[in-house]
């Protein structure tokens, strides 16, 4: 989720949610093979503690992916995700993210170059021959020493663009044998618009089964209880939560947000934490704002006797010591 599971998102979750597996923030191949700056590597910044990681990308470009990919073999994450599902403006008219659906041969190009990556960087691909990869960037990463191994490729993607289109795309999709295809049950259309369709997302799951690749469910999961039951209805490898984490790393461990005072406490002695890792974390790059850690401290709170006013604060807040105060003021710490 583009603005929210980064760095210090993560290894809060991790702590107190202990998902299975976790993604980054999607990155822009463009961007990295483009710009050259090193500070775009932010994004892909994480510690040993939030693995398993799978490194999220989107873009447009086959070679690009190609390059992008390599390099994140170097930073030693778990795995690489192709973004084909964000129905994002801005992404999928520039033809990336779920506006792939509608170039299914540029599709397939680009999980092929992601997969060669993979295995060339398995085979010893040395990162000093990538020709977009600027070199400030392999200076940063220059000294990182991975494993030689070919890290599983995977796509996340809706059921249609449009309309749905389901068993045509994931088909096509599956044609390439990815290790792992995530369906969310919406259109691009739709955005998150209405309910997610689970009976599509069941028809590919099937696909998937008979094609032997790793299958995820993901759309409007509120709880781990949900996703247990749509495991076991529609025959799935997994789900994936995604709004449902908003504030809420719980989630994960089937602990219900609750009114009563000893949970609330609970949740913003959590909130402070994200809070004073956000602030850690960031200070050290240029043009620091914590402008970014509100909306997270204000899904927090959802719940909290006097919600309303204290969210009123904590959108006003510019560092963690200012959240810990609005917090002790309302006695919640």
């Amino acid at each position: 989720m583009d603005g929210v599971t980064d760095h210090p998102f993560r290894v809060i979750t991790k702590k107190y949610g202990q998902p299975d597996l976790m993604y980054t923030e999607f990155v822009n191949v463009e961007g990295i093979c483009k710009s050259g700056k090193p500070f775009l590597l932010r994004a892909l910044y994480f510690r040993e503690e939030e693995r398993p990681l799978i490194a999220q990308i989107y873009g447009k470009t086959p070679e690009f992916f190609y390059e992008v990919s390599i390099l994140l073999c170097y930073l030693g994450f778990d795995g690489i995700d192709i973004n084909m599902g964000c129905p994002s403006k801005n992404v999928a008219s520039s033809g990336g993210g779920a506006a792939l659906i509608k170039t299914p041969d540029l599709a397939v190009k680009i999980i092929q170059a992601c997969q060669q990556a993979s295995q060339d960087f398995a085979n010893g691909f040395k990162l000093e021959d990538l020709a977009y990869i600027s070199g400030a960037i392999k200076k940063e990463i220059k000294n990182k020493n991975p494993q030689r191994i070919r890290l599983p490729i995977s796509v996340k993607t809706r059921i249609g663009f449009d309309k749905i289109i389901t068993e045509n795309w994931i088909q096509i999709l599956l044609n390439t044998k990815p290790d792992a295809i995530a369906v969310h049950g919406r259109t691009l259309r739709q955005q998150y618009s209405g309910l997610a369709n689970w009976e599509e997302i069941g028809k590919a799951a099937q696909l998937a089964k008979a094609a032997q690749v790793t299958f995820l469910g993901n759309g409007d999961i509120k709880s781990r209880a949900e996703a247990l039951e749509k495991i076991e209805k529609y025959d799935l490898d997994g789900v994936l939560i995604g709004r449902a984490t908003w504030g809420n790393p719980l989630v994960f461990k089937n602990i219900s947000r609750t009114t009563c005072r000893a949970a609330n406490k609970k949740q913003v002695k959590i909130a402070l934490e994200h809070a004073r890792l956000f602030e850690s974390f960031y200070q050290q790059y240029d043009k620091y704002s914590f402008l970014p850690m509100r909306k997270h401290l204000a899904w927090y709170i959802k719940g909290v006797d006097n919600a309303a006013q204290i969210r009123s604060e904590l959108v006003r807040t510019n560092n963690s010591q200012e959240v810990e105060e609005v917090f002790r003021k309302y006695g919640l710490f």
